[in-house]
C-alpha cells in the first residue's frame, strides 16, 4: 500500500511519501481502498507538531477518509465487499458522551489516518457513502460537516428563525452555513475577501461582514440584529476571536467552540459569560448517530458539500500548503485512488 508518514519530527517538510505491507483486516474489521481524503485544520496542525506533540511517529495523517470495502474480516455483518463507504473520525464513538476510548480511537492521530489507498477500520467505524455523493465530496463530511452539525443541532439545538454567526469560510463554517439554512435560521457570515463574501451569499448567507475592513465585527453582527445579538456563533477563531464572539451573542445565546485558528491559549472573560447566562459549547466532531442524521438530513435535500480543489496524491503536501494560506473556500480534497 501506498501512503504519506510524518517521520523523523514535525513539519511539512517531514511528510513523505511510503509503501507499506497491505494490511489484513481481522475480526470485525473492513479494509477499505481509499478513492479521497480532505484535509482539515486539525490534519495540519498534527503535521506541524502543534496538535499533539507527543504524538508517536511515524503517523499517517489525515481524519477523513471515502473509499470503496475491499476486504472484510471474520464476523462483519454491516457492509459488505464492493459496498462505498465513509470512515468515521473516532472510531469508537458510536452515541452519547465521548468517553476516553472514544478519544483516543481517532483517525490521524493517534491511530493511522486516510493519507494512504488503503485503511482498515472498524466495522462500526464506517458508514454507507450516499449515492448522490462522489467519494470526493463523501470525503469532507466526517470532521467539518459532523462539527457544524454537531454545534448547531445535537447540541445547539438550532431552529427555524434563528440567526447564526460564522466565522470565515473554510470547511466547518460553509457547511454551518448550509446547516443553518436547511434548518431555516439566519446566516451572518465573516471573511478576509469580499469575494468570498459574495460566494457565501450565492450559497445562501443573509449578510456577510468583511473583518479586516470592520474589525468591530462582533458589533455589526449585534447592528445586525437590532442590537439584540445573534443566538448562536461558531466559533472557529480561538483565543484570538472568543471575547468577540461572546460580545456578539445575545444574553442566553451559545457560543460553540470548534477551532483554534488564532490561538489556543487566552485570558477568559467570565464576567461576560455569567451575567449574560451564555452557554459555551466545546465541540469535539461527533458520534456515529450524529453522522448518520446528518447524512439522512443530506440526502433528503440533496446537500453537496463545497469542495474548493482537488489534489492528486503525488501533490498531497501542495494540498497542505494551500490549506495553510487561507486561499481556500469549502473543503480541500485529495484524490487517491
Amino acid at each position: 500500500m501506498k501512503a504519506y508518514e510524518i517521520r523523523d519530527g514535525f513539519g511539512l517538510e517531514k511528510l513523505v511519501s511510503c509503501e507499506r505491507p497491505d494490511p489484513t483486516p481481522g475480526p470485525f474489521q473492513v479494509r477499505v481502498r481509499v478513492k479521497a481524503t480532505s484535509l482539515n485544520y486539525r490534519d495540519l496542525m498534527m503535521v506541524e507538531g502543534r496538535y499533539n506533540p507527543r504524538q508517536k511517529l511515524p503517523l499517517v495523517p489525515n481524519s477523513d477518509g471515502a473509499g470503496v470495502v475491499d476486504a472484510v474480516g471474520p464476523g462483519v455483518t454491516r457492509v459488505k465487499v464492493g459496498d462505498r463507504v465513509i470512515g468515521l473520525f473516532a472510531q469508537a464513538w458510536a452515541a452519547g458522551e465521548p468517553t476516553r476510548l472514544a478519544q483516543q480511537s481517532t483517525l490521524g492521530g493517534p491511530l493511522d489516518g486516510a493519507l494512504a489507498d488503503t485503511m482498515v477500520l472498524r466495522e462500526d467505524g464506517v458508514v454507507p457513502t450516499p449515492d448522490y455523493l462522489t467519494d470526493e465530496e463523501a470525503a469532507t463530511l466526517p470532521c467539518a460537516a459532523l462539527t457544524a452539525w454537531s454545534a448547531l443541532v445535537t447540541h445547539g439545538a438550532l431552529k427555524a428563525g434563528d440567526v447564526v454567526l460564522l466565522q470565515g469560510t473554510g470547511g466547518v463554517s460553509i457547511f454551518a452555513l448550509q446547516i443553518a439554512r436547511l434548518m431555516g435560521a439566519r446566516v451572518i457570515i465573516t471573511s478576509s475577501r469580499d469575494d468570498k463574501l459574495e460566494r457565501a451569499r450565492g450559497l445562501g448567507a443573509h449578510e456577510g461582514i468583511n473583518y479586516v475592513t470592520t474589525p468591530d465585527w462582533d458589533k455589526a453582527a449585534r447592528a445586525l440584529t437590532g442590537n439584540a445579538g445573534v443566538d448562536h456563533v461558531v466559533e472557529v477563531g480561538g483565543a484570538g476571536t472568543f471575547e468577540k464572539s461572546l460580545r456578539a451573542v445575545r444574553p442566553g445565546g451559545t457560543v460553540s467552540v470548534i477551532g483554534v485558528l488564532s490561538g489556543v491559549a487566552g485570558a477568559v472573560p467570565l464576567t461576560s459569560i455569567l451575567m449574560q447566562n451564555l452557554r459555551v459549547q466545546g465541540i469535539l466532531v461527533g458520534h456515529r448517530q450524529s453522522f448518520e442524521a446528518l447524512l439522512r438530513a443530506f440526502s433528503q435535500h440533496s446537500v453537496r458539500p463545497v469542495v474548493d480543489r482537488v489534489f492528486p496524491f503525488d501533490e498531497a503536501v501542495a494540498a497542505f500548503h494551500h490549506l495553510k494560506s487561507g486561499a481556500h473556500f469549502g473543503k480541500v480534497v485529495i484524490r487517491v485512488g
